[in-house]
Protein backbone atom coordinates (compact mmCIF):
# COMPACT_ATOMS: atom_id res chain seq x y z
CA UNK A 1 0.00 0.00 0.00
CA UNK A 2 1.23 3.39 -0.97
CA UNK A 3 -0.11 7.10 0.18
CA UNK A 4 -0.95 9.82 -2.76
CA UNK A 5 -0.67 12.42 -0.18
CA UNK A 6 1.28 11.34 3.20
CA UNK A 7 1.50 14.68 4.71
CA UNK A 8 -2.12 14.21 5.66
CA UNK A 9 -0.21 10.83 8.05
CA UNK A 10 0.81 14.03 10.35
CA UNK A 11 -2.46 14.17 11.21
CA UNK A 12 -2.00 10.79 13.33
CA UNK A 13 0.11 12.64 15.80
CA UNK A 14 -2.94 14.98 17.00
CA UNK A 15 -4.78 11.44 16.97
CA UNK A 16 -2.16 10.19 19.40
CA UNK A 17 -2.12 13.02 21.41
CA UNK A 18 -5.15 12.83 22.21
CA UNK A 19 -4.69 9.19 23.55
CA UNK A 20 -2.21 10.68 25.63
CA UNK A 21 -4.57 12.97 27.42
CA UNK A 22 -7.07 10.71 27.70
CA UNK A 23 -4.45 8.18 29.48
CA UNK A 24 -3.31 11.03 31.29
CA UNK A 25 -6.98 11.86 32.60
CA UNK A 26 -7.79 8.53 34.06
CA UNK A 27 -4.51 8.42 36.06
CA UNK A 28 -5.59 11.66 37.33
CA UNK A 29 -8.88 10.36 38.11
CA UNK A 30 -7.06 7.05 39.77
CA UNK A 31 -4.70 9.92 41.81
CA UNK A 32 -7.91 11.82 43.14
CA UNK A 33 -9.66 9.25 44.39
CA UNK A 34 -6.81 7.61 45.98
CA UNK A 35 -6.79 10.88 48.51
CA UNK A 36 -10.50 9.67 49.99
CA UNK A 37 -9.34 7.36 52.75
CA UNK A 38 -13.26 7.06 53.54
CA UNK A 39 -14.62 5.24 50.82
CA UNK A 40 -18.01 5.23 52.03
CA UNK A 41 -18.26 8.59 51.55
CA UNK A 42 -16.42 8.59 48.12
CA UNK A 43 -18.62 6.27 46.88
CA UNK A 44 -21.39 8.72 47.24
CA UNK A 45 -19.47 11.58 45.87
CA UNK A 46 -18.86 9.70 43.20
CA UNK A 47 -20.95 7.98 40.68
CA UNK A 48 -20.17 4.23 39.54
CA UNK A 49 -18.63 4.06 36.61
CA UNK A 50 -18.80 1.41 34.12
CA UNK A 51 -15.09 0.54 34.43
CA UNK A 52 -13.37 -1.18 31.18
CA UNK A 53 -15.97 -0.65 29.04
CA UNK A 54 -15.53 2.94 28.92
CA UNK A 55 -11.90 2.57 27.61
CA UNK A 56 -13.27 0.29 25.16
CA UNK A 57 -15.86 2.94 23.76
CA UNK A 58 -12.74 5.80 23.56
CA UNK A 59 -10.69 2.75 22.06
CA UNK A 60 -13.21 2.37 18.91
CA UNK A 61 -13.61 5.98 18.75
CA UNK A 62 -9.96 6.64 18.33
CA UNK A 63 -9.13 3.46 15.66
CA UNK A 64 -12.33 5.50 13.70
CA UNK A 65 -9.82 8.68 13.93
CA UNK A 66 -6.69 6.86 12.40
CA UNK A 67 -8.78 5.67 9.72
CA UNK A 68 -9.94 8.83 8.50
CA UNK A 69 -6.96 10.05 8.81
CA UNK A 70 -5.49 7.51 6.69
CA UNK A 71 -8.19 7.81 4.31
CA UNK A 72 -7.41 11.65 4.08
CA UNK A 73 -4.00 10.56 3.21
CA UNK A 74 -5.49 8.87 -0.15
CA UNK A 75 -3.59 5.09 0.40
CA UNK A 76 -3.84 2.90 -2.85
CA UNK A 77 -3.23 -0.75 -3.39
CA UNK A 78 -1.26 -1.94 -6.73
CA UNK A 79 -3.89 -3.52 -9.04
CA UNK A 80 -3.45 -5.94 -11.93
CA UNK A 81 -5.11 -4.69 -15.14
CA UNK A 82 -4.56 -5.77 -18.54
CA UNK A 83 -3.01 -3.83 -21.39
CA UNK A 84 -4.93 -1.43 -23.58
CA UNK A 85 -2.04 -0.96 -26.41
CA UNK A 86 0.64 -3.26 -26.96
CA UNK A 87 2.92 -4.99 -29.83
CA UNK A 88 4.47 -8.84 -29.74
CA UNK A 89 6.10 -10.44 -31.77
CA UNK A 90 6.42 -14.34 -31.21
CA UNK A 91 9.50 -15.52 -33.20
CA UNK A 92 9.56 -19.72 -33.16
CA UNK A 93 12.20 -21.67 -34.25
CA UNK A 94 11.37 -24.44 -36.52
CA UNK A 95 14.63 -26.06 -37.40
CA UNK A 96 14.95 -30.06 -37.65
CA UNK A 97 16.23 -29.61 -34.40
CA UNK A 98 12.60 -29.79 -33.08
CA UNK A 99 12.00 -33.06 -34.16
CA UNK A 100 14.17 -34.04 -31.12
CA UNK A 101 11.83 -36.47 -28.99
CA UNK A 102 13.51 -35.85 -25.94
CA UNK A 103 10.40 -33.52 -24.65
CA UNK A 104 7.37 -35.73 -25.15
CA UNK A 105 5.79 -36.09 -28.07
CA UNK A 106 8.39 -33.97 -29.68
CA UNK A 107 10.10 -30.32 -28.81
CA UNK A 108 8.04 -29.08 -31.72
CA UNK A 109 4.44 -30.65 -30.97
CA UNK A 110 5.15 -29.10 -27.51
CA UNK A 111 6.34 -25.76 -29.10
CA UNK A 112 2.94 -25.41 -30.93
CA UNK A 113 0.65 -26.58 -28.15
CA UNK A 114 2.16 -23.87 -26.01
CA UNK A 115 2.66 -21.22 -28.06
CA UNK A 116 -1.28 -21.54 -28.91
CA UNK A 117 -2.10 -21.05 -25.36
CA UNK A 118 0.09 -18.05 -25.02
CA UNK A 119 -2.25 -16.27 -27.66
CA UNK A 120 -5.15 -17.28 -25.67
CA UNK A 121 -3.28 -15.39 -22.41
CA UNK A 122 -2.48 -12.16 -24.04
CA UNK A 123 -5.53 -9.72 -23.58
CA UNK A 124 -7.19 -9.28 -26.59
CA UNK A 125 -6.34 -5.55 -27.26
CA UNK A 126 -2.66 -6.56 -27.60
CA UNK A 127 -1.63 -7.00 -31.25
CA UNK A 128 0.24 -10.76 -31.86
CA UNK A 129 2.84 -11.46 -34.73
CA UNK A 130 4.37 -14.44 -35.68
CA UNK A 131 7.34 -15.06 -37.20
CA UNK A 132 9.15 -18.22 -37.84
CA UNK A 133 12.88 -18.89 -38.43
CA UNK A 134 14.84 -21.86 -39.60
CA UNK A 135 17.78 -21.00 -42.14
CA UNK A 136 15.66 -17.92 -43.00
CA UNK A 137 13.13 -15.94 -41.01
CA UNK A 138 9.53 -15.02 -42.67
CA UNK A 139 6.52 -13.23 -40.65
CA UNK A 140 3.54 -15.28 -40.84
CA UNK A 141 1.16 -13.30 -39.46
CA UNK A 142 1.36 -9.25 -38.85
CA UNK A 143 0.97 -7.57 -35.84
CA UNK A 144 -3.24 -8.40 -35.52
CA UNK A 145 -5.67 -8.48 -32.64
CA UNK A 146 -6.92 -11.48 -35.05
CA UNK A 147 -6.56 -14.90 -32.61
CA UNK A 148 -7.70 -17.37 -34.53
CA UNK A 149 -5.21 -15.82 -37.63
CA UNK A 150 -2.15 -16.58 -35.23
CA UNK A 151 -3.11 -19.99 -34.21
CA UNK A 152 -4.23 -20.76 -37.65
CA UNK A 153 -0.56 -20.25 -38.55
CA UNK A 154 1.53 -21.82 -35.19
CA UNK A 155 -0.93 -24.88 -36.63
CA UNK A 156 0.60 -24.96 -39.99
CA UNK A 157 4.02 -24.09 -39.10
CA UNK A 158 6.64 -26.60 -40.98
CA UNK A 159 10.28 -27.75 -39.72
CA UNK A 160 13.29 -26.51 -42.13
CA UNK A 161 17.63 -26.90 -41.93
CA UNK A 162 19.60 -23.93 -40.14
CA UNK A 163 18.86 -21.98 -37.49
CA UNK A 164 19.15 -18.25 -37.53
CA UNK A 165 18.39 -16.57 -34.39
CA UNK A 166 20.09 -13.17 -35.24
CA UNK A 167 17.65 -12.86 -38.50
CA UNK A 168 14.46 -14.16 -35.92
CA UNK A 169 15.38 -10.62 -33.91
CA UNK A 170 15.54 -8.42 -37.39
CA UNK A 171 12.78 -10.27 -38.97
CA UNK A 172 10.79 -9.06 -35.81
CA UNK A 173 12.07 -5.84 -35.40
CA UNK A 174 11.08 -5.34 -39.16
CA UNK A 175 7.85 -6.60 -38.70
CA UNK A 176 6.99 -4.06 -35.42
CA UNK A 177 8.12 -0.99 -37.49
CA UNK A 178 6.26 -1.40 -40.21
CA UNK A 179 2.75 -1.82 -37.93
CA UNK A 180 3.65 1.45 -35.90
CA UNK A 181 4.31 3.24 -39.48
CA UNK A 182 0.77 1.75 -40.24
CA UNK A 183 -0.34 3.71 -37.14
CA UNK A 184 0.10 7.20 -38.14
CA UNK A 185 0.90 8.16 -34.70
CA UNK A 186 3.63 10.26 -33.07
CA UNK A 187 6.72 8.16 -31.96
CA UNK A 188 6.27 9.35 -28.24
CA UNK A 189 2.34 7.73 -28.56
CA UNK A 190 3.42 4.80 -29.70
CA UNK A 191 2.40 1.22 -27.67
CA UNK A 192 5.24 -0.56 -26.27
CA UNK A 193 6.82 -3.20 -28.32
CA UNK A 194 8.50 -6.89 -27.71
CA UNK A 195 9.72 -9.56 -29.33
CA UNK A 196 9.42 -13.50 -27.65
CA UNK A 197 12.03 -15.82 -29.31
CA UNK A 198 12.14 -19.35 -28.46
CA UNK A 199 14.59 -21.36 -29.85
CA UNK A 200 16.06 -24.72 -29.13
CA UNK A 201 20.01 -24.45 -30.99
CA UNK A 202 22.98 -22.68 -31.51
CA UNK A 203 22.83 -19.73 -34.52
CA UNK A 204 24.22 -21.00 -37.61
CA UNK A 205 23.64 -18.95 -40.57
CA UNK A 206 22.00 -15.29 -40.84
CA UNK A 207 23.89 -11.75 -39.00
CA UNK A 208 24.94 -12.91 -35.67
CA UNK A 209 23.82 -12.17 -32.23
CA UNK A 210 25.39 -9.10 -31.18
CA UNK A 211 23.84 -7.65 -34.91
CA UNK A 212 20.47 -8.54 -33.32
CA UNK A 213 20.97 -7.00 -30.04
CA UNK A 214 22.41 -3.94 -31.67
CA UNK A 215 19.19 -3.25 -33.45
CA UNK A 216 17.03 -4.40 -30.77
CA UNK A 217 18.43 -2.13 -28.34
CA UNK A 218 18.35 1.03 -30.78
CA UNK A 219 14.63 0.44 -31.31
CA UNK A 220 13.92 -0.02 -27.81
CA UNK A 221 12.40 -3.41 -27.82
CA UNK A 222 12.94 -5.93 -25.26
CA UNK A 223 13.82 -9.75 -26.48
CA UNK A 224 12.72 -12.13 -24.31
CA UNK A 225 14.05 -15.51 -24.93
CA UNK A 226 13.06 -19.03 -23.75
CA UNK A 227 15.85 -21.75 -24.13
CA UNK A 228 13.60 -24.85 -25.07
CA UNK A 229 14.89 -28.50 -24.76
CA UNK A 230 17.61 -30.54 -22.82
CA UNK A 231 21.10 -31.18 -22.93
CA UNK A 232 20.45 -34.78 -24.07
CA UNK A 233 18.45 -33.99 -27.04
CA UNK A 234 19.28 -36.11 -30.31
CA UNK A 235 18.55 -35.83 -33.84
CA UNK A 236 18.39 -38.54 -36.63
CA UNK A 237 19.43 -37.57 -39.45
CA UNK A 238 20.11 -40.15 -42.50
CA UNK A 239 21.07 -42.76 -39.84
CA UNK A 240 23.34 -40.99 -37.90
CA UNK A 241 22.40 -39.77 -34.53
CA UNK A 242 23.43 -36.17 -34.00
CA UNK A 243 23.16 -33.90 -30.84
CA UNK A 244 20.90 -30.82 -30.28
CA UNK A 245 22.09 -29.25 -27.44
CA UNK A 246 20.40 -25.85 -26.52
CA UNK A 247 22.27 -22.62 -26.45
CA UNK A 248 21.22 -20.99 -23.50
CA UNK A 249 24.54 -18.66 -23.04
CA UNK A 250 23.76 -16.99 -26.41
CA UNK A 251 19.69 -16.76 -25.66
CA UNK A 252 20.56 -15.34 -22.30
CA UNK A 253 22.82 -12.75 -23.25
CA UNK A 254 20.37 -11.40 -26.08
CA UNK A 255 17.66 -11.32 -23.44
CA UNK A 256 19.60 -9.74 -20.58
CA UNK A 257 21.26 -6.88 -23.06
CA UNK A 258 18.20 -5.79 -24.69
CA UNK A 259 16.32 -5.75 -20.81
CA UNK A 260 14.20 -8.83 -21.75
CA UNK A 261 13.45 -11.92 -19.53
CA UNK A 262 15.41 -15.05 -20.01
CA UNK A 263 13.77 -18.49 -19.13
CA UNK A 264 14.46 -21.91 -19.91
CA UNK A 265 12.06 -24.75 -20.37
CA UNK A 266 13.20 -28.81 -20.50
CA UNK A 267 9.79 -30.10 -20.67
CA UNK A 268 6.35 -28.92 -22.05
CA UNK A 269 5.17 -28.53 -18.82
CA UNK A 270 7.48 -25.91 -18.18
CA UNK A 271 7.40 -24.13 -21.32
CA UNK A 272 3.21 -23.81 -20.97
CA UNK A 273 3.96 -22.50 -17.49
CA UNK A 274 7.26 -19.64 -18.77
CA UNK A 275 4.50 -18.28 -21.89
CA UNK A 276 2.21 -17.82 -18.97
CA UNK A 277 4.39 -16.33 -16.74
CA UNK A 278 5.52 -14.04 -20.17
CA UNK A 279 2.14 -12.96 -21.21
CA UNK A 280 1.37 -12.15 -17.34
CA UNK A 281 4.27 -9.89 -17.43
CA UNK A 282 3.62 -8.36 -20.92
CA UNK A 283 -0.43 -8.26 -21.19
CA UNK A 284 -0.96 -6.84 -17.66
CA UNK A 285 0.45 -3.95 -15.63
CA UNK A 286 -0.13 -2.93 -11.86
CA UNK A 287 -1.86 0.63 -11.49
CA UNK A 288 -2.28 2.13 -8.30
CA UNK A 289 -6.45 2.18 -7.17
CA UNK A 290 -7.55 4.48 -4.32
CA UNK A 291 -8.91 2.60 -1.32
CA UNK A 292 -9.38 5.59 0.61
CA UNK A 293 -13.38 5.12 0.78
CA UNK A 294 -12.48 2.01 2.64
CA UNK A 295 -11.01 3.78 5.25
CA UNK A 296 -13.74 6.28 5.14
CA UNK A 297 -15.83 4.10 5.82
CA UNK A 298 -14.34 1.88 8.44
CA UNK A 299 -13.92 4.82 10.42
CA UNK A 300 -17.60 6.18 10.08
CA UNK A 301 -18.39 2.86 11.65
CA UNK A 302 -15.47 2.44 14.12
CA UNK A 303 -16.62 6.22 16.08
CA UNK A 304 -20.19 5.54 15.35
CA UNK A 305 -20.37 2.52 17.63
CA UNK A 306 -17.68 4.17 19.99
CA UNK A 307 -20.19 6.66 20.33
CA UNK A 308 -22.89 4.67 20.68
CA UNK A 309 -21.60 2.73 23.77
CA UNK A 310 -20.25 5.54 25.30
CA UNK A 311 -24.04 6.52 25.39
CA UNK A 312 -25.62 3.35 26.52
CA UNK A 313 -22.66 2.97 29.21
CA UNK A 314 -22.11 6.19 30.26
CA UNK A 315 -24.67 8.45 29.48
CA UNK A 316 -22.10 10.59 27.68
CA UNK A 317 -20.35 10.56 24.57
CA UNK A 318 -17.08 9.65 25.82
Amino acid sequence: MSFQSPLWLLLLLAVAALVALYVVLQLRRKRYAARFTNVALLGSLVPKRPGWRRHVAFGLVAFGLVALVVSLAVPSAEVRVPRERATVIMAVDVSLSMKATDIDPTRFKAMQTAAKQFVDVLPARINLGLVSFAGTATTLVPPTTDRAQVRTAIDHLQLAEATAIGEAVFTSLSAIQNFQDSLDTPSEDLPPARIVLLSDGYNTVGRDDTQAIDAATAAKVPVSTIAFGTDYGTLDLNGETVPVPVDRATLKKIADDTGGSYSQAASAAELEKVYADLGSQIGYTTEPHDISPWFVRTGVFLAFVGAVLSLLWTQRLL
